[in-house]
């Protein structure tokens, strides 16, 4: 089984006394791709040392919806910066957060269109972030499609409407621990869903999966996503697997 983890922070601090075994569990698990999106400018020599010593480690550039504060624009230039400078497989993540802060909304507006800019610019798909606020990410990129985005809802949780919004706009749902979680109602959405839009992630150390919520995600757990998207599909998680995989290798041509 190969997998590929498109949503995940392991170069955080949550990480720093055991990476090494992280990746070595996840590659013993099937995971053989990982691909970390940007937070901010705190962390990027954080992103940037771990990729440069793993090549199954690729990341993105972009800022990150919580992180869009009074210095928000001296942020969005280092990113643009970055994109400018060498290549990334996304823009991300990028989005709208409306669960812990509204302070700054009206600022996550304008860096989530300027950096969905920037993804069309470069020719490169957008990691999307959208907590509390699916309805008005889908909404922006509406209004921006024309043929040429492309990208993942990240952590998608929303209803049936809302997938479906967001695979006729030619975008992925990127599915991760939540729809382990018993009262969710993500394994009832997703009965409607194709595996033709979907990929797996883990938003490690985020949003453990069964029979680890709570505590600390990683990258080998992406196989119980996996397992549980075979049961609600009917079908061997090897078939998931190969089937999210080839989506990944799509969407950010890896």
């Amino acid at each position: 089984m190969h997998l590929i983890d498109t949503h995940t922070h392991i170069y955080l601090p949550d990480f720093a006394s055991d990476i090494a075994d992280v990746l070595e569990r996840a590659e013993k698990d099937g995971v053989n791709k990982f691909l970390l999106p940007a937070i901010d400018t705190e962390t990027h020599e954080l992103l940037f040392a771990l990729e440069n010593n793993n090549p199954a480690i690729v990341a993105m550039m972009g800022l990150h919806p919580c992180s869009v504060k009074k210095n928000y624009l001296d942020e969005l230039k280092v990113v643009l910066g970055w994109l400018e400078k060498r290549p990334f497989i996304a823009v991300g993540e990028i989005g709208l957060d409306f669960y812990w802060d509204k302070t700054f909304t009206e600022q996550q507006y304008t860096a989530f269109h300027e950096q969905i800019e920037w993804a069309m610019h470069f020719n490169i798909p957008a990691s999307i972030h959208s907590r509390n606020a699916t309805d008005e990410c889908i909404t922006v990129i509406a209004e921006h499609q024309k043929g040429k985005l492309g990208g993942v809802f990240h952590c998608f949780s929303g209803d049936a409407a809302q997938a479906k919004r967001i695979i006729d706009l030619g975008l992925y749902l990127g599915i991760g621990g939540v729809i382990t979680f018993k009262n969710a109602g993500l394994d009832k959405v997703m009965e409607q869903v194709s595996l033709e839009y979907v990929v797996l992630e883990t938003d490690a150390p985020y949003l453990a999966p069964v029979p680890f919520r709570g505590k600390r995600n990683e990258p080998s757990y992406l196989k119980y996503v996996a397992e549980k998207l075979s049961q609600i599909k009917k079908i061997d998680k090897q078939e998931v697997a190969a089937i999210t995989s080839a989506n990944a290798k799509k969407i950010f041509e890896i």
